[in-house]
C-alpha cells in the first residue's frame, strides 16, 4: 500500500477516534451536569481512561501522530494527523481534560450532597 494510502487510513483511524473521545467526555459533562450516569456514562468514562493510557502512556503523545509523520505527514500541514485542521486540535488536551474534570467534579459534589 502506498504512503499516501497509509496516511489517508491513519487520518480517518485518528479522526475517527478523536470524535468519538470527544463526544465521550461530552457524554461525562452531560452526566455530571444531570446526574445521570447510565451505560452511556460508563462506556464513555472506559473510552476516556483507555485514551488516557495510550496518551500518557506514549509520553504524553499521541501514537498516532508519530505513525501520520512516518507515512509522509507534515506538522506544518493544515490537515496534520486527523481530517480537521491543526488549529482546532491544537489544544485537545487541556481543553478535553477541563470539560472531563468538572464533569468528574460535579459529579462528586452530587455524590457528597453538595450539588443537586
Amino acid at each position: 500500500m502506498s504512503d499516501a494510502r497509509m496516511l489517508f487510513l491513519v487520518r480517518l483511524v485518528h479522526t475517527v477516534v478523536y470524535l468519538v473521545n470527544a463526544g465521550a467526555c461530552f457524554v461525562m459533562l452531560y452526566a455530571g451536569l444531570t446526574g445521570v450516569i447510565g451505560v452511556p456514562f460508563w462506556i464513555s468514562a472506559v473510552l476516556v481512561g483507555i485514551e488516557a493510557i495510550v496518551f500518557f502512556g506514549n509520553g504524553a503523545r499521541c501514537p498516532l501522530s508519530g505513525v501520520a509523520l512516518r507515512y509522509g505527514a507534515s506538522r506544518s500541514d493544515f490537515l496534520f494527523d486527523t481530517f480537521m485542521p491543526e488549529r482546532l486540535t491544537r489544544h485537545t488536551v487541556f481543553f478535553f481534560s477541563i470539560v472531563v474534570l468538572f464533569g468528574l467534579a460535579l459529579l462528586a459534589l452530587r455524590g457528597l450532597g453538595l450539588f443537586v
